[in-house]
């Protein structure tokens, strides 16, 4: 696997990151991917040379990252750059990123995933109830501290995380220097301007949701039920027809590269410009290897441009 710069700093990540929300997560009466299987996802991962692995606190109400720590603790830590992520909190009462909420959390996350500090820390979501130069204080000080080396920043408006830049500069803090958008050749304009300004400040740019949900991995039709179990079979998906347009041509690369759709999506977004290590989900080891494919697949240039012009 690759290697490339995480945005403006001196950290090299793996060009895809490995996503562990379904980690110990409960799902349709059992788990969704157990502790063992997580590690055998994980060793997969590490043996094709990925070194980024992306948990949070709320994943699994913590389980995800204790299910990360354990399999850490027969690795050698720094080998692998550790991204957590906090605001549904699993100690504080509440569900803020104030400086009481944020010392708690940070401890909890770093308990479960037994380290002693967090290559990037994300705010999950932006909290409109508390100051963003009291959070951006708060973890300032967790990056002097030694527990945190790099702030990130997932789902926010573009506004939001202009006058998040701009608090940093003025009040002399650490900036968020990772953003995690979700972002993917069959969701693009919602997240434009972000990535405008991720671009102009020079951030490292990590989406989720790759995949758009299980849209682009080929196992869906316009005109047939989604598949039993499946994300569109169980919950309330509007598919446009744009997304559709996109989803068509990603199969027909796939059927002209012998790849699967997933391989040419992740392809896709991983040569993408504005992108630095898209984040691979992966219930089963079976759906890692699958996705880890994307490693042997390659893109013209006029496929590239066919995927593209679909969404427009």
């Amino acid at each position: 696997m690759a290697q490339t710069t995480l945005g403006s700093t001196g950290t090299r990540v793996s060009e895809f990151a490995l996503g562990t929300a379904m980690f110990g997560r409960e799902f349709d009466g059992g788990v969704a991917t157990t502790a063992s299987e997580a590690h055998d996802i994980l060793d997969a991962f590490a043996d094709a040379g990925g070194s980024f692995v992306d948990t949070a606190n709320t994943y699994a109400d913590g389980e995800s990252e204790r299910i990360v720590g354990d399999w850490l603790a027969k690795r050698d830590r720094g080998d692998f750059v550790v991204a957590s992520k906090l605001y549904w909190n699993q100690v504080a009462a509440d569900e803020s990123l104030s400086r009481r909420a944020i010392r708690a959390e940070i401890e909890g996350t770093l308990d479960r995933l037994g380290t002693d500090y967090l290559d990037v820390y994300y705010i999950h979501r932006w909290d409109d109830e508390t100051p963003i130069e009291e959070t951006l204080r708060t973890l300032d000080r967790l990056v002097d501290e030694g527990k945190v080396d790099y702030l990130g920043i997932s789902t926010a408006a573009a506004w939001k995380l202009t006058k998040a830049l701009w608090t940093s500069d003025v009040e002399g803090l650490e900036r968020f220097e990772v953003t995690q958008p979700k972002f993917n050749a069959a969701y693009r304009d919602p997240v434009r301007d972000y990535l405008d300004v991720a671009a102009d400040q020079g951030l490292a740019v990590c989406p989720y949701s790759p995949l758009e949900g299980g849209l682009l991995t080929g196992k869906y039709a316009r005109d047939a039920d989604a598949p039993e179990g499946s994300r569109g079979d169980v919950s309330d998906w509007d598919v446009s027809e744009r997304q559709w347009a996109v989803a068509d041509a990603v199969e027909a690369v796939a059927d002209e590269e012998d790849a699967t759709p997933a391989q040419v999506a992740l392809r896709w977004l991983a040569d993408h410009e504005r992108v630095t290590a898209p984040i691979l989900g992966a219930r089963t080891v079976e759906q890692i290897e699958e996705n880890l494919g994307v490693l042997d697949v390659s893109l013209a240039v006029d496929q590239r441009e066919r995927i593209t012009d679909a969404y427009a």
